[in-house]
C-alpha cells in the first residue's frame, strides 16, 4: 500500500496491492473475505468501512457526485466527486488506471476508473470539469495516477490503437514484441495537462508484469486492488 499524504493534511490518496487482499466483491471471490480485507483497509487509515464509497464500475464516462455515506455502490458511474470530509472515494482496478485527484484549496476530490474504453470517452476529463463546477481551479488540482497496465504490455490490434490515439491522443505506442500497445496512462497525463492540470503524478508500475499488482490481463480470474482518497478535515 503506497500513502501520499499524512494524516495532518487535508486530503489523503492511498493505492493498494496484491498484500492488502481482494476488494472487490462482483469478481466470485468469499464475500466474507472481501468484508475482512475491506475492514483491514480501513483499519490501517484510521477509517471506518462505512465510510468507503464504491461505485459499480462499466466502463462508462458517467460522474456522479456523492456527499453521504451509503450502503450500496454508486449505479453505473465510473467517477465520484465529493466535497464532504471523511467520505473515502474508492476505485477498484486490475490493469485499468486508478486516477484520484485533488483541490486540496477548494476542497473538492474525486476517484475515477480509467480503464481503456472509459479514457477513450473522457471519463477523466468529464471529471475534472464536474471538480470545476464545484470550485475547483484546474491549476490547483493534484493528480496521481496508479498502477496499471503499461504501454509497453498492453497489446491490442492495429484498429484499436489507433482508435484510442485518435479519442486520447499520446496513447498509442508500441509493446516490447514491436506490436501496436496503448499507453492509457500516457494519454491521460497529456490530456490533464491539456486542461491545465499540471500537477501529476504517475506510479510507474506495471500491473500486467509485476505480480504484486492484480492484472485481469495476465491472470484473468483475479481479484482488484483499490485506490483510495478522502477529505480529511486538516489544513
Amino acid at each position: 500500500m503506497h500513502t501520499t499524504d499524512t494524516s495532518k493534511r487535508p486530503v489523503r490518496m492511498v493505492f493498494t496491492g496484491r498484500a492488502a487482499g481482494n476488494l472487490a466483491s462482483h469478481v466470485g471471490d468469499d464475500p466474507e473475505a472481501v468484508s475482512a480485507n475491506r475492514q483491514r483497509l480501513a483499519d490501517s487509515l484510521g477509517l471506518k468501512t462505512e465510510q468507503f464509497v464504491w461505485m459499480e464500475q462499466l466502463h462508462t464516462n458517467t460522474v456522479t457526485v456523492v456527499d453521504k455515506q451509503q450502503d450500496a455502490p454508486v449505479e453505473a458511474t465510473d467517477a465520484i466527486v465529493t466535497t464532504a470530509e471523511n467520505l473515502a472515494l474508492c476505485v477498484l482496478v486490475a490493469d485499468c488506471v486508478p486516477v484520484l485527484l485533488a483541490d486540496p484549496y477548494a476542497k473538492v476530490i474525486a476517484a475515477v476508473h480509467a480503464g481503456r474504453i472509459g479514457a477513450r470517452n473522457g471519463i477523466v476529463k468529464n471529471t475534472v470539469e464536474e471538480m470545476l463546477k464545484l470550485g475547483a481551479a484546474a491549476g490547483s488540482i493534484h493528480a496521481l495516477l496508479g498502477p496499471a497496465a503499461a504501454g509497453e504490455s498492453y497489446e491490442v490490434p492495429q484498429e484499436m490503437a489507433e482508435d484510442v490515439e485518435n479519442h486520447l491522443p499520446g496513447s498509442k505506442t508500441r509493446t516490447k514484441k514491436g506490436t501496436p500497445g496503448i499507453d492509457v496512462r500516457a494519454g491521460l497525463i497529456r490530456q490533464l495537462l491539456s486542461l491545465g492540470v499540471t500537477q501529476v503524478d504517475a506510479h510507474p508500475a506495471d500491473t500486467i508484469t509485476d505480480e504484486t499488482f492484480f492484472s485481469y490481463r495476465r491472470d484473468k480470474e483475479t481479484g482488484r486492488q483499490a485506490g483510495v482518497i478522502w477529505l480529511t478535515g486538516g489544513k
